[in-house]
């Protein structure tokens, strides 16, 4: 019999709503912003499902806030997320966390330093880094470290990045449990819903119309609810509302440009698709005024690629970022949120629903 995992057995009350919230990163404005806008009272349960830290600028706040909420009521619960670990490379050693901490500004570790007027320079070994987090915030530590992998309830199991195709899945090792890649793509044997975070639903969306928006799959018996927040320039927090057995979804994201549609567009061209890293590798097929066809080198998948986008250097071609490669239909009097309006005769834009695509410029007046 393999390690067994911290799993936390729950009994709920299905006709109270239970909130899903994974991958605050650090983002307590946006976190806040998302709790009124689902009218969250302590009757609700509350999940959130790992990474309060890191990416964002508020990781020790959220924390607190957290926390707060945890005290308040009874029916909050936390899993850890392997960005709330971050700590453990201190203590264990790992050579990467120091050049991690100096390239990831909006770090927990670096926001601990900060607090006490510190700088790293100050801390030649790791030991004596270590010293210093146990000194100052060892109850922060042990509150991260005190959370469970897992919550399991009669319908679903809720755990931050996936678990492993065996009979058990409590036999999930923790690697697994908060760092695996890709688990929608992947199969288990559980036979209740298993939730997830971790992994942006986005990069899931390579030949489907771009957007951050949970996967809800129950044929697969799988959620994925990582938006893309702190991560993506359009992405946005979501929430799963559970009630009555029936999902549910909202989102809030940090787009502040909201504009109404002028013109109504009707798009023929049935392009979609999305690019994420790390699959920005492209061979040209045809270039055209806006955009270029382009064959995806990872994915074998063809992508129109707005021509601002290309990134062209000696033999090879390959797209800037993440980018939507999705030409979007809007209706007059729709409300849309500006993306990137610097590129020729197209702006990328967000639809309410969450869509984010390409429409032409004169559908609006900027």
């Amino acid at each position: 019999m393999g390690i067994i995992i911290d799993v936390r057995k729950l009994q709920l009350d299905n006709t109270k709503r239970a909130i899903v919230i994974s991958d605050i990163h650090a983002n307590l404005m946006l976190f806040k912003k998302l709790l009124q806008k689902v009218d969250y009272t302590e009757d609700d349960y509350l999940f959130i499902n790992g990474d309060l830290c890191e990416k964002g600028p508020n990781s020790l706040a959220v924390i607190e806030f957290v926390r707060a909420l945890c005290e308040h009521s009874n029916k909050v619960y936390v899993t850890k997320g392997n960005c709330d670990v971050v700590h453990r490379s201190i203590f264990n050693k790992s050579d990467g966390i120091i050049p991690y901490m100096t390239r990831q500004k909006n770090s927990v570790l670096n926001e601990m330093l900060a607090k006490h007027n510190k700088t790293l320079k100050e801390f030649p070994k790791l030991e004596e880094l270590g010293h210093y987090y146990l000194q100052y915030f060892r109850e922060e530590i042990d509150w991260i470290e005190s959370l469970p992998i897992a919550f399991e309830t009669d319908d679903f199991i809720i755990i931050h990045a996936g678990i492993e195709n065996k009979e058990n899945w409590k036999e999930t090792t923790e690697e697994v449990a908060l760092c695996t890649q890709e688990f929608y793509k992947q199969e288990h044997l559980a036979e209740k819903m298993v939730i997830v975070g971790h992994w942006p639903v986005v990069n899931y969306r390579a030949s489907q119309v771009s957007s951050h928006n949970p996967i809800i799959d129950t044929d697969k018996k799988v959620i994925a609810l990582d938006g893309g927040n702190q991560i993506k320039k359009d992405g946005q927090l979501n929430a799963l509302i559970i009630q009555n057995g029936e999902y549910t979804y909202t989102y809030v994201d940090e787009l502040t440009n909201e504009l109404i549609v002028k013109k109504e567009y009707n798009d023929s061209t049935n392009r979609v698709g999305t690019i994420t890293y790390p699959n920005y590798d492209l061979q040209v097929i045809r270039q055209e005024e806006y955009f270029t066809l382009c064959e995806n080198t990872n994915l074998g998948i063809k992508q129109w690629i707005k021509n601002e986008y290309l990134l062209i250097d000696n033999e090879s071609v390959s797209s800037k970022t993440d980018l939507s490669t999705t030409i979007l239909s809007v209706t007059k009097g729709e409300k849309i949120w500006l993306v990137d309006q610097k590129c020729d005769g197209y702006i990328l834009v967000k639809r309410e629903n969450g869509e984010v695509g390409w429409i032409p410029k004169d559908c609006l007046e900027i």
